[in-house]
């Protein structure tokens, strides 16, 4: 009996230990895949949201949702899950109910139509509109409620929720990142291979793939290779296989499900720390770059801001910050950045050529855009001459006016008039006509000799003409606001009163619209507000939407006329560059305009202008604000030091810049020209994003030139 109960001792004192050490065991397990995942949730980005979608229909992304769910459940994430668009069957509700999601099904599913059908038919047939503002919302709630929302498409990237807009449309404005199902087997590669170029096209990020098994049948050498050669052809990383689910429910999707998926790259950051290439990118920058209009001393002392991605009137730098575009990323961008529109265009126009020069040749987006512009430009300017920028295009206008009066015999004719103040461009002939001394006077002894009158004193202006007008070629003005000089607007009908007496001296007028084109002012052109047509208009900057280098300077028949003459006389225009008439910029010019035309831009842009208008006006209670100057949607903001004697900064106290220094601190761009603050946001911005633009802005100039 002894024997048997020392037995007895010994086997509970070791089914003790083992019991203790199996407990240790479980207790590192469960701290390992804490810590394991808990840094993986240190790396995901907050809040994200990942896009489902699919090569083909009836490939099982329902299913894939409902896995990735219950795995991202189990690993303690807080799931929230999204079919914005559903046609027919309960995949919304069934989703809500297996992944007990509590949220109302409005924002589950927003929209839903009983046809099993493409959206845009089915939602037609249902006499539905399907509000994309309403999705977006809805994601943003979800957003707000959970840390991973999981959104499953209705079927691929190409599937039109209406007649003009795309489940890839719909990702981009959401801005997510997407995994793709594909079906195993035959076919795979061709429509998964396509689907990924399509998402890149689109400019959507890809996360990864996962395959979806929708039967039991064993696999096949397809089945087995084909991931590999994706991954290699598309360069994808695959998370792995949902395979085929007897039941589909959370035991079994754990069972078998677990092993196949790997959470890591759902979930993880790219393994690259955006501070390492922040930091490696700013290196080189110091390194190898020398930045316009910059004083580089000070820029090599300073953290380079090096932006990596934009969207609609946002710029995005290389550490994922956003940033209101509020100057049109130079005064270019028109339409929002990414416009799906302009980059088809120009991905439809690399399809066919990107380039071939246009001496001695000509190309069919050139032709295209030439009589486009030609029909709303002003009436009677008739002929379109290309370059590639603001400057060229003034170089051409100038050299265009004086060889005229070359060509016809009147060569007295050779002085151009210029205005104080004025800004035309950089290169010789446009600095020579030039009115700001801080950009020009270092280059006078490389200039030619140009008559320049006082702005805006007409008086002084109709003595000019008086005394030379036998040997003015041309006036060149910069109708209704001088830009450049801090947004100085031109008296009411002095650009009409310039047209009356240049015409009377039979003197060419050049209208440089380089800033003011394109909508800036509420027109498509400055000259229209005064009903004034130029002999020689310059056009640049906003041409192409804010996309590619093109400008265009635009003539009267009877200019162009000044230049037929024989072969033999040499009096043709021996001017012109390599890219003149590029077939990609000429492209994005004309999916530009087609977008003013469609979106009716201009019309959508007034109550915008009103609104700023009307909100500009507290600007004047800041106690630096002297003056604050608006030509539609541009805009200047005048900081003095003293707002009774007008005594203006010094130039060394840089407020200007200061104060554009300090609305990036709030997620703002802007710069300024000297200590005027310049506003000139996309013409697409909405007005809560203007809101925000001058909420900013109007702190800024406070807490800077007010101390607060």
């Amino acid at each position: 009996m002894g024997g048997s109960e020392e037995v007895k001792r010994y086997i509970i004192k070791r089914r003790s230990v083992h019991i203790l050490r199996h407990k240790a065991w479980r207790i590192r397990q469960v701290f390992w895949r804490k810590h394991r995942f808990s840094q993986i949730s240190d790396n995901m980005k907050t809040k994200q949201g990942i896009f489902i979608t699919a090569t083909d229909t009836h490939i099982g992304k329902t299913v894939v949702t409902l896995a990735l769910g219950v795995l991202l459940q189990k690993k303690g994430f807080n799931l929230g899950v999204m079919k914005p668009v559903q046609c027919g069957g309960r995949d919304a509700l069934f989703l809500k109910e297996s992944l007990k999601i509590k949220d109302p099904l409005r924002l589950v599913n927003p929209f839903f139509a009983k046809d099993f059908l493409s959206p845009h038919i089915a939602f037609k047939r249902a006499k539905r509109k399907i509000d994309k503002k309403k999705i977006i919302d809805a994601y943003h709630e979800l957003q707000r409620r959970h840390d991973i929302v999981l959104l499953e498409g209705a079927g691929g990237l190409m599937v039109p929720i209406t007649e003009n807009y795309l489940v890839a449309d719909l990702i981009r404005d959401l801005d997510l990142e997407i995994i793709i199902v594909s079906r195993l087997g035959l076919g795979t590669i061709n429509h998964t291979l396509l689907t990924i170029q399509q998402a890149r096209d689109f400019g959507i990020p890809i996360r990864g793939i996962i395959f979806s098994v929708s039967n039991d049948k064993k696999f096949g050498f397809p089945e087995r290779t084909n991931p590999q050669i994706i991954k290699k052809l598309g360069g994808i990383a695959i998370i792995g296989t949902i395979p085929y689910l007897e039941k589909i429910d959370r035991k079994t999707i754990l069972k078998k499900c677990a092993s196949k998926i790997n959470l890591r790259i759902l979930l993880e950051a790219p393994r690259d720390s955006k501070d390492s290439k922040t930091q490696q990118l700013g290196l080189w920058d110091k390194k190898y770059l020398w930045h316009p209009f910059t004083q580089m001393k000070d820029w090599l002392k300073s953290e380079p801001l090096i932006m990596d991605e934009a969207k609609d009137c946002y710029l995005m730098d290389t550490q994922g910050r956003r940033y209101l575009d509020g100057v049109s990323s130079l005064w270019v961008n028109i339409h929002g950045h990414r416009r799906k529109e302009i980059d088809a265009a120009i991905k439809r126009q690399i399809n066919k050529v990107s380039h071939s020069t246009f001496l001695g040749l000509s190309n069919t987006p050139a032709i295209e855009l030439a009589k486009r512009l030609v029909e709303i430009a002003p009436k009677g300017l008739r002929k379109v001459f290309y370059s590639d920028n603001g400057s060229t295009a003034v170089e051409a206008a100038i050299k265009i006016a004086y060889q005229y009066w070359q060509n016809v015999g009147k060569k007295e004719k050779a002085k151009i008039v210029y205005f104080e103040n004025s800004y035309h461009g950089d290169t010789l002939g446009s600095v020579s006509v030039g009115g700001i001394d801080l950009f020009h006077k270092v280059y006078r002894n490389l200039t030619f000799e140009a008559i320049k009158t006082t702005s805006p004193y007409l008086k002084g202006f109709e003595n000019i003409l008086e005394k030379f007008s036998s040997s003015i070629a041309a006036v060149i003005v910069e109708p209704l606001i001088q830009a450049a000089a801090g947004m100085l607007l031109w008296p009411k009908g002095m650009l009409r009163r310039m047209r009356e007496l240049t015409k009377s001296h039979d003197i060419f007028l050049i209208a440089d619209e380089v800033a003011t084109a394109f909508g800036r002012t509420g027109k498509m052109f400055a000259c229209e507000h005064e009903g004034v047509t130029p002999d020689l208009m310059c056009l640049a900057k906003g041409m192409t939407g804010g996309y590619l280098p093109l400008a265009a300077t635009l003539t009267t028949q009877r200019v162009f006329e000044g230049f037929m003459f024989d072969y033999k006389d040499q009096k043709t225009f021996f001017h012109g560059h390599t890219y003149t008439g590029n077939p990609l910029a000429c492209a994005a010019a004309l999916a530009n305009l087609d977008i003013f035309e469609k979106e009716k831009t201009l019309k959508r842009l007034q109550p915008k202008i009103k609104f700023l208008d009307k909100s500009l006006k507290r600007f004047y209670n800041l106690a630096h604000v002297n003056e604050v100057r608006q030509l539609g949607f541009m805009v200047g903001i005048e900081l003095v030091k003293n707002k009774k004697t007008k005594e203006p900064y010094a130039w060394e106290e840089k407020i200007g810049v200061k104060v554009c220094q300090e609305v990036r601190k709030a997620g703002l761009i802007l710069r300024p020209l000297g200590n005027v603050i310049v506003l000139m946001p996309p013409l697409a911005i909405e007005i809560e994003e203007l809101k925000k633009i001058l909420e900013i802005t109007y702190r800024a100039i406070e807490r800077i030139t007010e101390k607060k």
